[in-house]
This record gives C-alpha cells, structure tokens and sequence, in this order.
C-alpha cells in the first residue's frame, strides 16, 4: 500500500484537472464516500475528485502514477467488502465516477449500448426499455449501483440463471491504465479471438487493474409473458427437486430460481414497511420462480401452473402463490429483495457471499448450521440467494438478546469455519461481491499459491507503482 501522503501542492494540481466544483476536501462533503453502508468500513482522504470524462480520469492517472499516489475508484459505494473505500490513513484519492453518466448510444436493432460508468443500474435497464430492449442485470442496490462499479466487480444478481452475470453482459469497454492511457475496447463484437481477452481482465478486477469508464452492454428482446411465482417447501431437498424439473419444463425460459430460510420473510415482514405475507401460514423455506418468454401466447402460465399443480399433487410443495397482475409480481420481487437491509432490525449480522455446487447446497446448509452454533451457540442462521447459480447469502444474525458487539467480535472465527466448509464442498469465499478489503487475508489462504502467483504478476504488469486501489485484493 501506497504511504506516500499528497502534499498541498499536488493536490491542488489534481484539483485543477477537475474544477473546484468537483473536488470535495471538506470533511462534511466527503462522508457519503468514505463511509460504507454497513459502517464496516470507514476511510479518510485529502480530496474526492469527481471527473467529467474519460479525458479527465486519464489525467488524473498520469498525474497519480508519476507521483506515486494511491487513486481509490469507487462507482454507487454499495459494494459490500469495503473495495470502494480508501485507507484509514487519509493518503489515498477518492476518484468517483459518478460524473460519467453519458448514454452514448443505443442500438436496439444490433442488440448493443454504450453507456458510461456513473450510468446506475436502473438508468441503464430504463434506457434499454426505452428502446424496447432489455439490460437484464438486475440487484437490490440498481437504483444507486454504477455499471463501473457492477463490472469492476463482476456483479451476479437475480437474472444470471438465464443471462449471466456482469461479465457475461458486456461486450467491450473503454478504460484508463495506471499510467494514464486509455484503451478503446469498445467492440460490439460477440466474437473476437485475438489475443488475450483484455475485456474479461479488467472485469471482476475491482479497479486494481485499471479504471473502466465506459462499456458495450448486451441487450436482449423484452419478455412479452413473464409469470412469477412463490412456493413454500418443507426442506431444501424439495427446492432441489424442483428446480431441476423446472430447469427440464421451461429449459431457458426459466429466468429466475431464488430461495430463503423461514427467518429471512420473518425478518423483512417485521421490520420492513409495507411488506406482504404471500401466505396465510408460515412454512420453513420458500422459492421465488420467475418463468419469461419472447414469444406470444400463453405458454408461460401454463407452464408454471402445470409445474407447480404437479408438484404439489406428488407432495413435493407445501403451498404456491402466482401473481396474478404485475403489482403482485413486483410485490413479491420487493419481498425477496429485503432480506440484507431487514436483518438489521434484527441486530448484528455476520455475511457470507458464498457459492457451492448446486447439488450440494442442501448438505451444505446442515453442516453450515452446525458450524454456527459451535461458534455462537444461538446464532440465527438467514440464508436466501440465487438457487440457480450456487450462490448463497449465507448471513448469520445474533443470538436473542445478546451484545451486538460482543457477537460482530465472532466475525472473523465463524467467516474462517463457514469458509473452511465451502472449501471442503468445492466452493468459493465470494461468489459475486468480490475481495476488496474484507477477504484479502481470506484469499490468501484459500487460493492456491500458483493462482496468487499469476494474480500477482497480472498486477505488476499493469500497475507496477501499485497506485490503482492500493491494499484491496491482494
């Protein structure tokens, strides 16, 4: 890490590349950038710079390199290992991207657009509607997450069972380079064999690599039948069962397959607002499905119907709810999304981003639980996440009237065992929030040397000085 502190000198010639109106050095405008929203993590900085284009990121970066001073990237700060905060020390620059906010194009007939980094999430999905198109890529943060910081991170969310994650979603990019110059990747190719794939490098590599400033995102047609449904199961075997005989009914028009633990809806409907039961009873665990299709007719809604009236007829489902209009459908959606913010009404919670092979996530869930309560005798397990992909929240709130602080002290002991039995399952310590800051150490242990090794020399190469996101996965 970087401990070279910019002086009042250089700093005023970053300021100069940005204007006075876009450099923040008062300490009561800076706090929304240094602070994330768990408050797990909390940084200090001489100057957030908030450039107006990719000109001006390239600028700051040649600046930054010649003189040896650590640039923090940061997009919608809603990553959750702390990758978008700088150091404690207050010597490292806060770059935010959320200037870059151009749509630079869009076309609906060939499938593409361009749009730039401080575009969020929701700006780009609305652009893509507009066009009659649709941006797939879907979180519960979309309203603040910046398509920067969804590459840069390799964002999964609810849609990847059917369109994949950030990385499957993007074409090309434009980025700057430690040094300052800039690479115009943007292709609109889906086939391109030459070399190196540069694209799927900086992808994932959250901002250590270099600075995405703008991408080529895939579109894809609208659905024009979508059915949403929400099924309450006995155990997660059943899930299991029928997710794979949904993935054989729908095959790729099964869009979505999310799950949850009995706590999590018990959470969000006690401390959430405005939030629904789809049920007069409450079962032990239930599934959100989500079947969509391009074409016309009612093929959707009888395959969901048949699905679910067959399993439930051989005693596989407890109960099934399918809305009935698109006010349900986004009801039972806001539902599912609710479960990190609810938790904390509950106290503190100990999360874990985590993937497993699917078959095994039944197992894995008993002998998680067993881990937990070896560690903290009490603990409520909350697991939810995308069933479709492996990828579970496995989050973990304190005991009944315990001491917040005295149970957030178990972090670190139960995030090794809980990561020790994904390991053991063939899993991963993050499955779509990446490293940053939170995992460092983690990875260093779970990573094989060899892999580390080639991370390594990756970084050298492109960041010699090690100026971009000093401290954060490696």
């Amino acid at each position: 890490m970087h401990a070279k502190a910019p002086s009042p000198n250089l700093i005023a010639r970053f300021v100069d590349i940005v204007g006075e109106a876009n450099a923040l050095t008062r300490a009561e405008d800076q706090v929304a950038y240094l602070r994330e929203w768990r408050d797990r993590y909390v940084g200090r900085t001489p100057v957030v710079l908030r450039p107006g284009s990719t000109a001006e990121v390239a600028r700051i970066l040649s600046l930054a390199h010649a003189e040896d001073v650590g640039i923090v990237p940061q997009g919608g700060n809603t990553g959750l290992v702390g990758g978008q905060i700088p150091s404690a020390d207050g010597r490292q620059i806060v770059l935010s991207l959320s200037r870059l906010k151009a749509i630079r194009d869009v076309d609906a007939v060939g499938g593409t657009m361009i749009v730039e980094s401080g575009v969020t999430l929701t700006e780009a999905q609305n652009a893509a509607k507009a066009a009659g198109r649709l941006f797939p890529l879907s979180l519960a943060s979309e309203g603040s997450a910046q398509i920067g910081g969804v590459l840069s991170s390799n964002a999964g969310g609810t849609a990847v069972l059917a369109y994949g994650n950030a990385r499957s979603l993007a074409l090309g990019l434009e980025a700057v380079l430690a040094d300052g110059r800039v690479w115009n990747g943007l292709r609109r190719l889906k086939k391109d064999n030459t070399g190196y794939d540069l694209r799927d490098l900086l992808i994932g590599s959250e901002g250590t690599l270099g600075i995405i400033t703008a991408a080529c995102l895939k579109l894809f047609p609208m659905p024009a039948e979508r059915e949403t449904a929400i099924v309450a199961f006995q155990t997660p075997e059943a899930i299991m069962k029928l997710f794979r005989r949904a993935e054989v009914e729908a095959g790729q028009s099964l869009t979505a397959f999310e799950f949850w633990a009995d706590r999590a809806q018990e959470f969000a409907l006690k401390y959430m607002a405005n939030m629904r039961d789809p049920f007069t009873d409450a079962y032990p665990w239930y599934a959100l499905i989500e079947i969509s299709h391009g074409g016309k007719g009612n093929r959707v809604a009888n395959t969901i119907e048949s699905l679910l009236a067959a399993a439930h007829g051989q005693g596989l489902i407890l109960d099934a709810t399918i809305a009935r209009s698109l006010r349900q459908a986004e009801d039972f959606w806001r539902l599912r999304e609710s479960f990190s913010e609810a938790q904390k009404g509950a106290g503190g919670s100990i999360k874990h981003d985590i993937s497993v092979p699917v078959t095994r996530i039944p197992e894995f869930l008993k002998q998680a639980a067993n881990v937990v309560e070896r560690i903290a005798p009490g603990a409520r397990p909350v697991p939810f996440g995308h069933f479709g992909d492996g990828n579970l929240h496995y989050n973990v709130t304190q005991p009944l009237g315990a001491d917040r602080n005295a149970y957030l002290a178990l972090w670190e002991p139960m995030t090794e065992a809980i990561f020790a039995l994904v390991t053991e399952f063939g899993g991963s310590i993050s499955a779509e929030h990446g490293i940053g800051q939170m995992k460092r150490e983690a990875l260093r242990r779970h990573k094989s040397e060899v892999e580390l090794d080639m991370m390594r020399a990756i970084k050298t190469a492109l960041d010699p000085k090690g100026i971009l996101n000093p401290g954060k996965v490696l």
